[in-house]
């Protein structure tokens, strides 16, 4: 499971070195493809495959599915960390999410997110008094 904040650097080549308590899980091979929020999402490959299985289960006749397939998947990007654990970051996904040298990368259970730490602290700052009110069920049977 990915879990944490962790903040690396991307370094001059568009290279990220992912935190080593997500290695076990991401060694092995990942995919990296736009997330939302302008974040760039982060699976291992065997975990890719069972979102892009779900994926598929979507109608071709539905134009919202059409669109998040075509976004989702088209942005996809198959990496392997080098020996030294940096995964390029392609310049599609960077320019994307708005990516410059200072990262914030969270673990969020089945994959990890890539956000520019600007952009995060945005976020997190917009949305964490809401999370701390929160008083309707949001997941069901959790919270």
């Amino acid at each position: 499971m990915l879990l944490g904040t962790h903040s690396p650097k991307l370094d001059e080549k568009g290279r990220v070195i992912l935190p080593a308590k997500f290695r076990s899980e991401l060694d092995s091979g990942i995919v990296l493809t736009r997330g939302q929020e302008r974040c760039i999402y982060v699976f291992s490959a065997v975990e890719f495959e069972r979102v892009h299985e779900r994926i598929r289960q979507a109608p071709m006749t539905s134009p919202a599915a059409r669109d998040f397939l075509r976004l989702f998947l088209s942005g996809a990007s198959n990496e392997q960390p080098d020996s030294q654990h940096r995964i390029p970051v392609p310049a599609n996904l960077r320019d994307y999410a708005g990516l410059k040298k200072d990262l914030t990368v969270i673990g969020v259970g089945d994959r990890a997110e890539i956000w520019d730490t600007e952009t995060w602290n945005d976020y997190y700052t917009e949305r964490e008094s809401a999370f701390a009110s929160q008083t309707e069920e949001v997941i069901p049977g959790i919270f």
